[in-house]
């Protein structure tokens, strides 16, 4: 499970890498070892997954590291399965077992407390997380025995589908579908929800099924990439601007390109838009993102010249 440690030669890659996240893998892990497999000078994730979870893990590199924030930023739709019954110290299977009950639930009750977690909601951060309190992860006060106050935090859960009603099963269970907004905790909703149906419940089963625009569909499994040759993995990379779907896009002239590279502001005959990517006309390139504002298109977050070099140069490697 653990990445290896034979030293690579690293180079610099950029684009994005779409991960099925591994059972049993923290985030960092699977990046660790994405990056070796890669050879990579520069990565990081969007956001991580608990090691019991698996699916949707972008893995930016390079260049992409510059945008990680907008999928940080993004809804989220998982699949999860709800153990009705038993709560646990974590919210989740890893957790020691606090209290076991009878589950006596009604299809009715359950599709009213669902649709009663439906919409903005509050949840408290379980302390088994990874926010900070004091320069410290809540999850080492919780090992320590501590439990420290936690501010709410205010998400929206978009849709709530049910799957699979087992609730009347040997192993009661539900199985859903939530669409949220981000800093959602999947296992807090399973804690609440089976709060409201009078059982109690935790979270036994967890998947990432998309993170904004990007799908399970188009992700790779870490065996089946550690299986390919380089070619075939860098040809598993997306393009840097996969991560900015819901940007406009704006093309400039060699002159234009140049000054907006440089930070500076420039006019012309764009509609206003909160979100922009920005491109060089000749030779084509992403050059960063900005907004306009007025006829004024301003910049936000640009690449560094090289960065851009080195695109156009992996863009020729051959595949």
């Amino acid at each position: 499970m653990n990445a290896p440690h034979a030293r690579v030669a690293r180079r610099p890659v950029h684009g994005v890498l779409l991960l099925d996240k591994p059972l049993g893998w923290s985030s960092n892990q699977a990046l660790q070892k994405a990056k070796w497999l890669l050879a990579a000078e520069k990565a990081g994730h969007t956001g991580t997954l608990d090691p019991l979870a698996t699916g949707v893990l972008p893995l930016c590199f390079g260049a992409a590291t510059k945008f990680s924030q907008m999928q940080l930023d993004a809804d989220k739709v998982y699949q999860a399965v709800f153990r009705l019954g038993i709560t646990t110290t974590t919210a989740d299977a890893e957790g020691e077992v606090l209290q076991t009950r009878p589950v006596e639930v009604s299809r009715e009750s359950i599709d009213e407390v669902l649709a009663r977690f439906t919409g903005p909601i509050e949840q408290i951060p379980p302390m088994h997380s990874a926010l900070k309190k004091d320069g410290k992860a809540l999850y080492e006060y919780a090992r320590a025995g501590i439990e420290v106050e936690r501010a709410v935090r205010h998400v929206t859960v978009h849709v709530i589908t049910l799957l699979a009603d087992d609730s009347m099963a040997a192993v009661p269970t539900l199985s859903v579908q939530v669409a949220c907004s981000k800093g959602t905790y999947i296992r807090t909703l399973a804690q609440d929800i089976g709060k409201a149906l009078g059982c109690g419940a935790h979270l036994s089963a967890l998947r990432r099924v998309q993170t904004g625009d990007l799908g399970i569909s188009s992700c790779v499994e870490l065996q089946a990439l550690e299986a390919m040759d380089m070619a075939q993995r860098l040809a598993c990379l997306q393009s840097v601007d996969s991560l900015l779907a819901g940007h406009a896009p704006i093309t400039l002239d060699a002159d234009n390109a140049g000054r907006f590279l440089s930070g500076l502001r420039r006019r012309g005959t764009w509609d206003d838009a909160g979100q922009v990517a920005v491109y060089a006309e000749d030779p084509p390139a992403l050059l960063g993102i900005g907004h306009v504002k007025a006829g004024e298109l301003i910049p936000t977050r640009l690449l560094s010249p090289l960065d851009i070099a080195q695109m156009r140069e992996q863009a020729a490697w051959p595949t």
